[in-house]
């Protein structure tokens, strides 16, 4: 008599990583307007925290650039004239300019 084994019992490490991926797969189903937006909040802070480091807060342009420094890469664009700060990161980018001195720094939309 030959006995049948089941997938789970000759293979109980692929069927763990099988597992494992399904549930990723849902949870990112299930949080994927978040994960959407995470892109934009990269460029977004990048901006909005340098322009106010450098702006509201009158700090060296390389002090602020430490400061904003992120594990994700991000390029700067600084226009001192129009107190206006540019930041790309993760395919998107955005821009924050100085207000005025009660206003600060805003996103540009």
């Amino acid at each position: 008599m030959s006995e049948r084994r089941t997938f789970i019992r000759r293979r109980p490490f692929s069927s763990l990583l099988l597992l494992v991926l399904v549930v990723i797969g849902l949870l990112g189903w299930q949080n994927r307007v978040a994960l959407q937006a995470f892109p934009s909040i990269i460029s977004a802070y990048t901006a909005k925290e340098y322009c106010s480091c450098r702006y509201v807060m009158d700090n060296p342009a390389e002090y602020c650039a430490g400061y904003v420094k992120q594990w994700v890469p991000s390029a700067l664009s600084d226009d001192a004239a129009a107190r206006r700060v540019t930041a790309s990161g993760m395919g998107r980018t955005s821009s924050a300019a100085w207000k005025g001195q009660r206003q600060g720094c805003q996103l540009e939309p």
